[in-house]
């Protein structure tokens, strides 16, 4: 699948946009988009609201978890959106493992570190790598159901991967992830694409936008142009910028004493 990035406008470096609407006008059906975010911290909620309204469906959503139920990509999920996942944890989101469990959502397992390399490497360009992670479990040897049948037997289940060992250790193989879009929420961006994470909201954002093929950001502030010890991720990563002001984040548990 190859796409045109026609995003930029006046001068060529310029990759800010008028809005949401705008910035993802071009994602197709059956599109896979990284997601940056984690938990409630981070999460590029306008642009998947703006994914929202566009309509498309059949998506692989390559993310941590799918957000909250009623919030982030918990939304997409409620339409019935996302036919493939690929992430660490389930959570606390009951519709995603009912439609797991129903056999209505392919589901690809990763431990979060390796998750996290895997966009890095494939922004990298590296193909593949190999991790301690998972070695001696199902992980890699296969046997996850990644696909339930509406009757509760298992329709697919993850194979096993390749094993090597290095200096007399076990190491599994895993491979990178390049994915045709990325969402990603910054604090700050400029006009040229860098940007600035807020604390721990930088979490998966900087792996998900490298391993974007087209990175579509929503930054709560944009600038002319940030200072180059400002920058926590470079331009070159980023093809579309548009600012939504600040963020509230939410509290995922309130818990005070009686």
């Amino acid at each position: 699948m190859h796409y045109v990035n026609s995003g930029y406008h006046g001068h060529m470096l310029d990759k800010v946009l008028k809005d949401v609407k705008e910035a993802v006008a071009d994602i197709p059906e059956g599109a896979s988009i990284a997601v940056g975010g984690f938990g409630l911290v981070g999460i590029p909620a306008r642009l998947i609201e703006g994914l929202r309204e566009l309509g498309v469906g059949e998506l692989t959503i390559i993310s941590n978890n799918l957000g909250t139920d009623g919030f982030g990509l918990g939304l997409l999920l409620e339409d019935k959106r996302i036919a493939r996942s690929i992430g660490s944890y389930l959570g606390t989101n009951k519709e995603y493992a009912r439609q797991y469990l129903a056999g209505e959502l392919t589901v690809e397992f990763t431990p979060q570190g390796t998750l996290a390399e895997r966009m890095r490497a494939g922004g990298a360009g590296i193909p593949a790598f190999y991790t301690k992670a998972g070695v001696g479990t199902q992980l890699a040897e296969g046997g996850i159901p990644t696909r339930y049948n509406p009757d509760g037997s298992v329709a697919q289940y993850s194979k096993p991967k390749e094993i090597r060992e290095f200096n007399g250790e076990a190491y599994v193989l895993e491979e990178g992830i390049r994915a045709d879009f990325a969402f990603v929420h910054a604090h700050k961006a400029d006009r040229y694409g860098n940007l600035r994470f807020n604390k721990t909201a930088q979490n998966f954002n900087p792996d998900a936008a490298m391993c974007g093929r087209i990175t579509i950001v929503q930054a709560e502030h944009v600038v002319d142009q940030l200072l180059p010890e400002e920058i926590d991720l470079q331009g070159i990563f980023v093809d579309r910028v548009v600012e939504v002001g600040p963020q509230e984040t939410g509290i995922e548990f309130r818990t005070v004493k009686k």
